[in-house]
C-alpha cells in the first residue's frame, strides 16, 4: 500500500481503520518529525562549524554545502551543485581532485587532498579537503559527508621555513667546506700532519653527508633515492664505496626510522668501521665482504658488522685509537648504547645495540 493511501486512511478520507494502522501511523509520522528533526540540527550544526561542510549522494552528486561554503566562495547558493564544485579550485588542481574523488568513490576508501580553492575575494587559498563515507546496515554507502579548511596560512608559513631551511643547510655545507679547506691549507704548510689531516677531512664530509640527509625536508627536497630510514642513511653514507654498488657491501634487515639526532652518531660510526675496513680490512682486498645487519628488538635496535674474505685478522690491535675511541663515545653516550668487537681470524665482527627512542623522535615522549 502506498504512503498516500495509508495516510489518506488514517485522516478519514478512506474509511474506517483499525488500532493497529492508528498505531503505525503515529510510528511513521515521529519518525518523520525526528528525520526533520535531524536534518535541521544538522543544518544548524554545520553552519555554526567553521569549516566548510558538504555532503553527496551515493553517487558523488553534491547536493548540500552549509553557510561557511558560500562565505568563502561567494557563490550563489546552488551553484556549484552537482559538479559545480571543480570550476572553484585552480585550473592546476581541478584534473588532480576529479581523479582522486573519482579513486574515492570507487573504492570507498577516505577522501583527503589538499588544493587551491576561489576565495570570494579572487585569491586562490590553499585548504584541506577531506570525506567520510556514510554506510547503512548492508555497509553499502549511502551518502558521502565532507569538510573543506582553510589552511593557507600554514601552508605560506610551511613555505617560508622550507626556504629559511634550505639557506641554513647552504650556509652549513659551506661552513664545512671552508674547515676542510683550512685543514687542507694546514696539511700543506705541515706535512708530517697530513695522514691525520686527510682522515679528518673525511670526517667532516661525512657530517656533511648526515647533515643533508637528516636536515629538514619538503616533499620536493626530500631525497628521491632514500627515505629518513637507518638504511637510507646508510647507503648515503657509504655510497662512495665501489663494494656498496658491487654487492660486496650489503645492508640487511630492519629499516627504522632516524632523525636528526642519531644521524650524525651513526654516520661518525659506520664511517669509522668503513674507513678502517677499506685500509686495513675486507674491503682492502678485491673480494672482501662486509654485511651490515639491523634488527629491531622492543625498545632496542641491534647492528651488526661482520666482514669476511679479507687479510687474515692475526688479533685485537694493540692501540686505540681516536676513531676507536670515537665510535665509543657516538654509541654509548649519543645512542645509550652498548658496542662489542671480536677480531676473528676471517674478519672483524662489530655488535652493537642502541636505544630505539635515541634513533627517533617517540610520539609523546618528554620533550
Amino acid at each position: 500500500m502506498k504512503d498516500v493511501d495509508f495516510f489518506s486512511r488514517v485522516f478519514g478520507v478512506g474509511g474506517d481503520i483499525t488500532k493497529a494502522d492508528a498505531d503505525a501511523a503515529n510510528v511513521m509520522l515521529s519518525t518523520r518529525d525526528a528525520l526533520e528533526g535531524m536534518s535541521a540540527a544538522f543544518k544548524i550544526l554545520t553552519d555554526a562549524m567553521p569549516q566548510m561542510v558538504w555532503s553527496t549522494l551515493a553517487d558523488g552528486y553534491h547536493d548540500y554545502y552549509n553557510a561557511r561554503w558560500y562565505e568563502f566562495t561567494g557563490v550563489p547558493a546552488g551553484s556549484t551543485d552537482g559538479d559545480g564544485w571543480n570550476g572553484l579550485f585552480h585550473p592546476d588542481d581541478q584534473a588532480h581532485a576529479r581523479e582522486l574523488w573519482g579513486d574515492a568513490l570507487a573504492s570507498g576508501e577516505p577522501y583527503e587532498i589538499n588544493y587551491r580553492l576561489r576565495h570570494h575575494s579572487g585569491e586562490y587559498r590553499w585548504t584541506l579537503g577531506r570525506a567520510l563515507p556514510m554506510r547503512n546496515r548492508e555497509g553499502e554507502i549511502v551518502r558521502w559527508i565532507g569538510t573543506c579548511t582553510d589552511i593557507h596560512e600554514a601552508k605560506m608559513i610551511a613555505q617560508e621555513n622550507e626556504i629559511l631551511s634550505r639557506e641554513l643547510s647552504h650556509r652549513i655545507k659551506n661552513i664545512f667546506a671552508v674547515i676542510n679547506g683550512l685543514i687542507g691549507m694546514a696539511a700543506r704548510q705541515n706535512p708530517e700532519q697530513r695522514p691525520m689531516a686527510s682522515e679528518l677531512q673525511d670526517r667532516i664530509a661525512a657530517l656533511g653527508r648526515a647533515h643533508e640527509f637528516a636536515r629538514p625536508h619538503s616533499e620536493k627536497s626530500r631525497p628521491e633515492a632514500f627515505a629518513s630510514t637507518l638504511k637510507g642513511l646508510l647507503t648515503q653514507i657509504l655510497g662512495a664505496y665501489p663494494a656498496l654498488g658491487e654487492g660486496r657491501l650489503t645492508i640487511l634487515g630492519d629499516d627504522p626510522d632516524i632523525d636528526d639526532r642519531s644521524a650524525t652518531p651513526i654516520a661518525l660510526v659506520f664511517h669509522e668501521l668503513a674507513t678502517n675496513s677499506a685500509k686495513y680490512g675486507a674491503l682492502s682486498a678485491a673480494e672482501g665482504c662486509v654485511t651490515i645487519t639491523i634488527r629491531e628488538i622492543g625498545d632496542q635496535v641491534e647492528l651488526g658488522w661482520v666482514e669476511s674474505k679479507g687479510p687474515v685478522v692475526v688479533g685485537e690491535p694493540t692501540q686505540t685509537g681516536f676513531g676507536t675511541r670515537l665510535v665509543q663515545l657516538a654509541i654509548g653516550q649519543q645512542l645509550a648504547g652498548q658496542i662489542e668487537r671480536h677480531w676473528l681470524r676471517e674478519g672483524l665482527t662489530v655488535n652493537m645495540r642502541v636505544s630505539a627512542n635515541r634513533l627517533r623522535k617517540v610520539k609523546d615522549a618528554p620533550v
